[in-house]
C-alpha cells in the first residue's frame, strides 16, 4: 500500500507517528500547503522515517492532488484536513482511481427557511451524491473513519451484530476532564471545524421520520462518563455519525451530544452573536490598503494550535456509543468507549490525547484496507465493514476499548 497523506497539522502528524510503526505499507507521502510542516512531520520520525516523503500540495486544487497520487503510484488518499478540503480531495482521489480515507464529511448547509426544524444540505450529501460514479469505477471512499465519527460508528455495528436482538436508540457521547494550563480558553481541537459542528442546526434520526433538526446546544443531558472522568453536561451537536448510522444499522433515534461545558457554550454563543464564526470574508484596514479576511479564520489565528498543547494539557478523552435496545428478551443498555490519557499519548507518542485518539483510528482502518479484511465500492461508512477485526486491532495498537453495562 502506497498512502498520499494530505494534511500534516495535529492529526496528520500523529498519524505518522501511529503508522511508522505498522509494516503494513510500503510508502507514506506527507503532504501539506506548508512544505515545512510536511517536512518537520517527516523529519521528527527519526530513523522510523524512511518510508515516508514530504511534499507540498494545494489541497483545494483538484488536478494538483490527482497529480501527486499518480506522480508517487498512491493506491490510498488519506485527508487529513479540515472539512472545507473534502470535496476536492473526494474528487481528486476518484479522477486517480485510488481509494479515499476521511476522518470528517463534506459540508451540510442550513434550510434556508425552517433551519431548526428541517436539514437543508447534509453532512456528506455531496459525497454520497457521487456514490454511483464510485462503484462505476471499482474504487472505494470510506468516510467518516476518525474516532468520531468513525470508531464511534464502528461500536454501532458492534453492537447491531453482536449485542442486541434490537436496537431502540444510539446515542454517541463525548466528554472529557481535559484542562489546559495557562490558558482560560483553548480548544483541544481545530477551532474551525468546532465552530463549524457546534453551531450549526444539530440532526437527529429517527426511524418513521427520518432525519430533522433542533436548535444548537438542544436536549441537555448529564452523561457519566467511565474510568474517572464522571458527570458532564452534554448537547446535541451536528455530527456525521447522525448521517452514517441509520444508513447501515436499524435503530428507532439516532443522536450526537458533546460534553461541552457551559463556558465553552457561552464562549461560541457570543463568537456567533459577533459574527465572528462566520467564513464570509469582511474587509478590514491593513497596512497596504484593504485586506479580506474570514472572521473564522481571525479566531483561529488568535488561538493556540491544539497541537501544541500537549504538554500543558492533563486528564483524559473519552469516545463512546451509548445503546439501548433488547437482547434475548430483556431490556439493556451499554456504553461502548475509548479513553486515552493525555499523559501516556504524550509519553508514548508525543502527541495530545484528542487529536492521537483521532489518528490512530484512519491507521488501524487502512491496515484493513491493506490486508483486505475490509473492502469494498462505492461511498460507505465505517458501519458498512465488520467490526470485531477493527477493535481487535486497535487493541493491538495497544489501546484498549471498553464496554460498560448501564
Amino acid at each position: 500500500m502506497r498512502v498520499l497523506l494530505v494534511g500534516a497539522g495535529g492529526v496528520g502528524t500523529a498519524i505518522t507517528r501511529v503508522a511508522a510503526r505498522r509494516p503494513f505499507f510500503e510508502r507514506m507521502v506527507v503532504a501539506d500547503y506548508d512544505p515545512a510542516r510536511a517536512e518537520a512531520a517527516v523529519a521528527a520520525l527519526g530513523e522510523r522515517a524512511d518510508r515516508f516523503h514530504a511534499e507540498r500540495v494545494d489541497a483545494g486544487d483538484r488536478a494538483q492532488v490527482a497529480a501527486l497520487l499518480r506522480e508517487h503510484d498512491c493506491d490510498v488518499l488519506l485527508n487529513a484536513t479540515d472539512p472545507r478540503f473534502v470535496m476536492p480531495l473526494f474528487r481528486a482521489a476518484l479522477d486517480a482511481r485510488a481509494t479515499y480515507v476521511d476522518m470528517a464529511m463534506s459540508l451540510s448547509r442550513p434550510h434556508p427557511e425552517r433551519p431548526h426544524e428541517e436539514c437543508g444540505v447534509k453532512l456528506g450529501d455531496e459525497q454520497f451524491a457521487l456514490a454511483a460514479d464510485w462503484e462505476r469505477a471499482g474504487a472505494l471512499a470510506l468516510v467518516g473513519m476518525g474516532v468520531e465519527p468513525g470508531l464511534s460508528d464502528v461500536f454501532a455495528r458492534y453492537a447491531a451484530d453482536e449485542l442486541f436482538d434490537r436496537i431502540d436508540e444510539i446515542g454517541v457521547r463525548d466528554g472529557a476532564d481535559l484542562t489546559v494550563d495557562g490558558y482560560e480558553f483553548a480548544p483541544s481541537f481545530n477551532i474551525w471545524t468546532t465552530i463549524e459542528e457546534c453551531l450549526n442546526p444539530p440532526v437527529v434520526h429517527e426511524a418513521g421520520r427520518g432525519w430533522f433538526t433542533t436548535e444548537p446546544f438542544s436536549e441537555p443531558e448529564v452523561f457519566d462518563f467511565p474510568e474517572g472522568i464522571g458527570p458532564v453536561e452534554c448537547v446535541n451537536v451536528e455530527h456525521e455519525e447522525v448521517l452514517l448510522i441509520p444508513r447501515w444499522v436499524d435503530t428507532g433515534r439516532v443522536t450526537f451530544k458533546y460534553g461541552l461545558g457551559r463556558e465553552f457554550i457561552d464562549t461560541l454563543k457570543t463568537l456567533h452573536l459577533l459574527g465572528l464564526d462566520s467564513t464570509e470574508p469582511v474587509t478590514v484596514p491593513g497596512p497596504d490598503g484593504p485586506v479580506a479576511v474570514s472572521p473564522r479564520d481571525v479566531v483561529a489565528a488568535c488561538l493556540p494550535d491544539p497541537a501544541t498543547l500537549g504538554e500543558r494539557m492533563h486528564g483524559r478523552t473519552c469516545a463512546g456509543t451509548w445503546v439501548r435496545g433488547v437482547r434475548d428478551g430483556a431490556p439493556r443498555e451499554v456504553y461502548l468507549y475509548h479513553v486515552v490519557d493525555n499523559q501516556w499519548s504524550m509519553a508514548e507518542y508525543g502527541s495530545q490525547a484528542v487529536v492521537w485518539q483521532t489518528a490512530v483510528n484512519p491507521v488501524v482502518a487502512l491496515e484493513l484496507l491493506a490486508t483486505g479484511t475490509w473492502s469494498g465500492t462505492g461511498v460507505l461508512g465505517p458501519e458498512a465493514f465488520p467490526a470485531r477485526p477493527f477493535l481487535d486491532l486497535l487493541t493491538e495498537y495497544g489501546s484498549p476499548w471498553g464496554l460498560r453495562e448501564q
